[in-house]
């Protein structure tokens, strides 16, 4: 390894055949070059893709009501429902679940409604929640603060607006915390400002958001005891799953819906999405790796047939090495050699222009592209790609090494 002549040897036999060295290393370094990009796209569109569950635990779901659709108990099907605070309190009491917010919003799912400042008027998402809010969706409190219980157990006046709905409503430099904003002819006092942090439309949804707290929005909006639907998380140890379907009995239980009516209660599983999620990504990497390493593989091939033509024109030459005294092992050492550092050299260049071109797409699109993100390679991915082309250019090496070994010195000597 460290045997001078061997590296000159080397360095005259690349010397000697530029072109033939560069086209065979080009194949090499285009096959890391190739698995670099791959798995840096792949990063990308798995980030991009996994923003939209930033902010929201993925054990977490969601129910809402809708209208029966089988018979049961002498109630006919198409009956609506709601759901209740007693429906809070039997669900609180189940050991599977570690949160249970109820959610009430002005105009429905997506509804949007005129809030009054002064002489600005803007048409955004209103609200009704529970301080528990921040363990199921992440919430950044740029200034003031969240709703807390005290605001629950007064049913006060009081609201968290987004960020959006403070450059809408406010000019720029004014005073927002202790101000107030009419929604539905009732007002509301400003005690906090929320800044997005998940992108894409849950962020716009965030930064357009009205919160105030779920008992004032009950009692100042007319809405009784209905709850418009549910987010739960279930404790760490209970899959999410496995606690919706608890919760779903117990619901239709409580409402005398069929215990097979599927579609009389909407639901929304985040853990089950994040895990169809995850497996896809998994299952594109896989991909990812099987083409990189085989476009590898290939390249490691076209390193090994060079090695083979290598060995037959320095036959003379390991013939009179083996005449002189050289051992195997040092024949062998000298062929592995040559292939690992071509395979190294092409490998550690291929590698080089793959980062490279991935921070300058990353440089480029920055947070432009809501479903590609950060498109870049973990430094150890890199490096377990690097290792593995040196292993594979010292097996490549083998097979010639093998062969130059097996040449006699006397037939060696007799080649031309």
């Amino acid at each position: 390894m460290f045997d001078r002549d061997n590296w000159q040897e080397i360095y005259a036999t690349v010397k000697k055949n530029k072109l033939r060295t560069f086209l065979t290393s080009l194949g090499v370094g285009w096959g890391i070059f190739m698995l670099v990009i791959m798995l840096g796209a792949g990063n990308g569109l798995k980030n991009g893709v996994m923003s939209d569950f930033a902010g929201t635990a993925t054990n977490s779901f969601f129910l809402w009501t809708q209208k029966t659709t089988k018979p049961y108990k002498g109630m006919k099907p198409g009956r609506y429902f709601n759901f209740n605070n007693a429906d809070t309190k039997a669900l609180s009491a189940l050991k599977e679940l570690k949160v249970v917010s109820p959610q009430n919003q002005l105009g429905g799912w997506r509804g949007g409604n005129n809030v009054v400042r002064g002489l600005k008027t803007g048409n955004f998402e209103v609200n009704g929640a529970n301080p528990n809010m921040t363990q199921i969706e992440q919430i950044k409190i740029d200034s003031g603060r969240f709703i807390n219980e005290n605001d629950m157990n007064e049913k006060r006046k009081v609201c968290v607006i987004g960020d959006r709905v403070r450059e809408e409503l406010f000019k720029t430099g004014e005073q927002v915390i202790g101000a107030y904003v009419r929604i539905n002819g009732v007002y509301f006092n400003v005690i906090g400002i929320t800044k997005a942090e998940s992108r894409g439309q849950n962020g716009n949804s965030q930064a357009k958001k009205i919160i105030v707290p779920f008992s004032t929005f009950q009692q100042a909006f007319n809405f009784g005891d209905l709850v418009g639907w549910y987010a739960i998380v279930a404790v760490p140890e209970v899959p999410a799953a496995m606690a919706e379907k608890k919760v779903l009995a117990l619901l239709r239980e409580r409402h005398k819906i069929a215990p097979n009516d599927e579609l009389a209660i909407g639901h929304w599983n985040m853990g089950e999405q994040y895990g169809k999620m995850n497996g896809l990504f998994d299952g594109i990497n896989i991909l990812i790796w099987f083409v990189g390493i085989g476009t590898l593989i290939a390249g490691v091939i076209g390193i090994s047939n060079i090695m083979l033509i290598v060995v037959k024109e320095r036959t003379r030459e390991i013939g009179v090495k083996r005449a002189l005294g050289a051992t195997p092992l040092s024949i062998v050492s000298q062929i592995i050699t040559e292939s690992v550092c071509l395979t190294a050299i092409s490998g550690y260049f291929g590698l080089l222009a793959g980062i490279l071109l991935l921070e300058l797409v990353n440089s480029v699109i920055g947070n432009e592209v809501p479903m590609f993100n950060n498109p870049t390679v973990d430094l150890q991915v890199a490096l377990t790609a690097l290792t593995v082309l040196v292993i594979s250019g010292a097996l490549a090496g083998l097979i010639p090494a093998r062969k130059a070994v097996a040449i006699l010195p006397v037939e060696a000597l007799r080649a031309t």
